[in-house]
């Protein structure tokens, strides 16, 4: 067993990391680490669990915590480690041997290290010691102050390690390994001088003065224009020192002397150019940064990349004295990409050398350009680059020129192999393409209409291409109103086809780019044309494309890296809404089976997200004899992770729902109604009738009386809380005999109790008692734990009405005795009958007790309806007393 601080906070076994749970799970164990064998008081943990004001049951859930931190200690035997979570009075202290804690270890490598004699010693044992961060440090924990303090203390340790390693590699005159160190920390620090003074000098003494002097200077107008601050003694003694070591060379003669002109090959300016405010300010910001810089505008088909760039350029020509290169890659074009010897000849001749002049391989015309271009103010724009090894050989050679590419790839590689700086430009917001559509049809068409150009740009996903394409529709026809264009743009049958004019258009534009990806990606964006939701995860999108989870998260992102998905939550990937309609357009060249894969994905998760909402309650449903087995099925740590899920998935089920039955698969479009059943019971009131109305129109469509009676159960229950009591009833009177029918006693029970649950609120008090004593009786009779725990829950609720407490208290106790373990809602929402009943009796401190207790309970599994609901009668009981 070990303990991680240094990346994701984690409790490590020998197999795999430990799931903590919550964000303040982790900040608690963070804490207690970072002060191993020392009390840490609760008042130290409540300020570090909350980023603001706690509440008032701040202790409370630090219990909770506390409670199931200690749980998962015993669990993976901490106690054969010496590890133990104890109380100490008003504080808790891990007691435990610090070596287990990857903090520990590093600070006593690093300590030891500051005292070898052999640079060669204190290397390996620094290399060792920066070998445990992960990550930056305490990642996954509150963003409090005392936690935020501590990791800043950690980082800089790290980065002082940093500096030692540095120091030593120079010792031992290994300063390139000692510069190569240095300058990943420099980059990410620009600001911290010791980093920019030790590169200097290792950069210095490894040969390489002038990247030296430059670093200086890149450095110093840094401190000048983000702090307004000169440099300090440090960067100046460093400065100073590569000074005095500089010794006057001969500038080489160069290979081929040639006249210098200032070469414009830039296309003519972009007309109507709107907005980008930010994102041009942005690639001010990258195209200052370092030397040589290499700035990189990325994002989706059609965004005006290429029209921001060229702008830009425009905006900034006098930046750039000695000229601007401009070469369409063409990576994403119906015509060849340009081979690299015909872009450097374009670029040599343009730099003004003879062609007689220009080498005949791509290596020597390579290096000339280098050397042209190395004492150069000069712009050089890379437009529509398919990949990094596409723009390498064109990156001009001197630190005053600049870089700027543009691509719909991400062009990762690009970043890391030369400090690329992406500026990614994203669709445009509704006053910047309202001002567009003004560029081409004027103000007063554009102003008689606002709302309509607001929809027309909503219609055209902000997208620059889809808003010139439907302004030069109406442009020619100026008979037309916008809001004529919106409603023929509504239509997503024909949306793409009106956004197409001549050769350009959206439709052109994303065939292309997908026209570049690799097969298996392209396979899985036809596949997501076939689905049934607006985003989703590795999961459904391996059952669409028939792969592995592992592999569809691997073509998930090449889509996301080629600007065609958006991973807007971490492990859920989202296509814009044209995009959207491109995949379904494409998606008859997908495989068929793929959306009949799909619906059985979401049965087999759906039953696996149900077991951990509701462990130990009857499934909804029993699979279908021919469902088939997905890859792999995500699996729940617990009930908040399923929640989570339903919550995710819920528009991709009722999707689902809709075409299963439109396939005519109602054997799983019943199902799938029903599937979200926990959630249902948590968000009762979110409308879900039309979804369960479709699911018993499935099932009645074949005829299976067990899903029926589960479908009527359920839809009755909901009915009911919506306040459609007459209509409640009607379904769930027919429940118990549809089931009964079907020879299922445990939801012949459910219904009975769903039917009684429902008479009792509608005043028939004394059947619905009855009803739900038979209820109780058919859930002994079949030794169903968790239905015997359901009916003597609403049976002890019905004499809590009645004010039969003692009566509510046998049966809570009883239900109390089957309830499983892990059903943390149900076990609160017993707790909290529990409390009102022992009120009702008169025995005050016992009810308070279970309350407070309820409190903790709801609180620690998400359930905030019980938890109201339990704060509010302690509060009542406390004002009583």
């Amino acid at each position: 067993m070990e303990f991680r601080l240094l990346g994701s906070v984690a409790l490590v076994t020998e197999d795999r990391d430990v799931a903590l749970g919550p964000a303040k799970r982790s900040s608690l164990l963070a804490m207690l680490l970072l002060r191993p064998n020392s009390a840490v008081n609760v008042g130290q943990l409540i300020d570090a669990l909350w980023e603001e004001e706690p509440p008032t049951h701040a202790k409370t859930v630090l219990q909770g915590h506390v409670s199931r931190l200690r749980a998962l200690l015993a669990e993976h035997g901490a106690e054969a480690y010496g590890v133990e979570l104890a109380t100490q009075g008003s504080a808790y202290v891990l007691r435990m041997p610090e070596s287990l804690v990857d903090a520990h270890r590093f600070e006593e490598l690093v300590g030891l290290a500051g005292v070898q004699r052999r640079p060669a010693d204190a290397v390996r044992m620094l290399r060792e010691a920066l070998s445990y961060w992960q990550g930056p440090a305490l990642t996954g924990t509150v963003h409090s102050r005392p936690l935020e303090a501590a990791a800043g203390g950690l980082e800089e340790m790290r980065l002082a390690s940093v500096e030692a390693l540095a120091e030593a590699y120079g010792q031992l005159g290994e300063h390139g390994r000692a510069a190569a160190v240095l300058r990943t920390e420099a980059v990410a620090h620009p600001l911290r001088e010791s980093l920019a003074a030790a590169l200097m000098l290792a950069l210095g003494r490894s040969g390489r003065q002038s990247d030296a002097i430059d670093w200086y200077h890149r450095t110093r107008r840094l401190l000048a224009e983000e702090l307004g601050v000169d440099p300090g003694e440090t960067l100046s003694e460093a400065y100073a020192t590569l000074l005095r070591s500089a010794e006057p060379v001969s500038a080489p003669r160069p290979a081929v002397e040639v006249k210098a002109p200032a070469p414009e090959g830039l296309p003519r300016a972009p007309r109507g150019f709107t907005g980008r405010g930010a994102e041009l300010a942005a690639l001010d910001r990258a195209a200052r940064a370092g030397d040589g810089p290499v700035c990189l505008v990325t994002g989706p088909a059609g965004v005006g990349k290429t029209a921001f760039a060229v702008h830009w350029a425009y905006e900034r020509r006098a930046d750039f004295p000695d000229g601007r290169l401009f070469a369409d890659l063409r990576g994403f074009s119906d015509t060849a990409e340009p081979e690299t010897a015909a872009v450097l000849r374009e670029f040599l001749l343009a730099l003004g050398v003879p062609p007689q002049r220009i080498p005949e391989t791509v290596d020597a015309r390579g290096a000339l350009f280098r050397s042209l271009t190395g004492g150069r103010r000069l712009l050089v724009v890379l437009d529509n680059a398919r990949s990094s090894e596409q723009v390498r050989p064109l990156l001009p050679g001197g630190a005053p020129c600049t870089t700027l590419v543009t691509s719909r790839d991400r062009l990762g590689g690009l970043i890391a192999s030369d400090a690329a700086r992406p500026v990614p430009l994203g669709h445009l917001q509704p006053a910047a393409s309202a001002a567009l559509l003004t560029t081409v049809l004027g103000e007063d068409r554009v102003a008689a209409e606002p709302a309509a150009a607001t929809r027309l740009a909503r219609l055209c996903d902000g997208l620059p291409l889809a808003l010139r394409v439907t302004a030069a529709r109406l442009a020619e026809r100026p008979q037309w109103t916008l809001d004529a264009m919106v409603g023929e743009l509504a239509d997503e049958q024909s949306r793409l086809a009106l956004l197409d004019v001549e050769d350009r258009g959206v439709s052109a534009a994303l065939r292309l780019t997908v026209q570049q990806l690799p097969e298996s990606a392209a396979r899985m964006f036809r596949a997501i044309g076939l689905h049934t939701g607006s985003d989703l995860d590795r999961f459904a999108a391996g059952a669409l494309a028939g792969t592995t989870p592992g592999q569809a998260s691997a073509d998930l992102d090449r889509l996301a890296a080629a600007h065609l998905l958006t991973e807007a939550v971490p492990g859920r990937w989202t296509p814009h809404d044209l995009v959207r309609l491109y995949a379904r357009h494409v998606a008859a060249q997908a495989d068929p089976e793929g959306l009949p894969r799909l619906l059985d994905h979401y049965l087999y998760t759906g039953l696996a997200a149900d077991a951990a909402a509701e462990p130990g309650s009857q499934p909804c449903y029993s699979l279908p004899a021919d469902a088939r087995r997905p890859a792999a099925t995500r699996e729940f740590e617990d009930r908040t992770a399923a929640l989570d899920w339903y919550v995710a998935e819920r528009p991709a089920l009722e999707g689902a729902v809709a075409a299963a039955a439109a396939l005519g698969l109602h054997d799983r479009a019943w199902r799938l109604a029903l599937v979200q059943w926990p959630l249902m019971l948590m968000r009762i009131g979110d409308g879900w009738t039309p979804l369960l109305e479709t699911g018993l129109a499935s099932a009645e469509a074949i005829g299976d009386l067990d899903a029926q009676s589960r479908t009527c159960a359920l839809l009755g229950w909901i009915l009911h809380e919506e306040g459609r009591d007459a209509e409640a009833l009607v379904h769930l009177e027919k429940a118990p005999g549809l089931a009964a029918r079907a020879g299922d006693a445990i939801s012949e029970a459910i219904a009975y109790i769903n039917y009684a649950a429902v008479l009792d609120a509608t005043g028939e008090h004394e059947r619905a008692g009855l009803l739900m004593l038979h209820a109780v009786s058919l859930a002994d009779r079949i030794g169903h734990p968790s239905t015997q725990v359901l009916t003597l829950q609403h049976l002890a609720g019905h004499c809590l009405k009645a004010e039969e407490y003692e009566a509510a208290l046998a049966h809570t106790l009883r239900a109390g005795e089957l309830v499983a373990p892990d059903a943390v809602v149900i076990r609160a929402s017993l707790q909290i009958t529990l409390g009102e009943a022992l009120a009702g009796i008169g025995r005050l401190e016992e009810a308070a007790d279970q309350l407070e207790r309820a409190i903790v309970a709801a609180d620690a599994a998400g359930f905030t309806e019980g938890s109201a609901r339990a704060a509010a009668h302690l509060s009542r009981l406390t004002a009583d007393r």
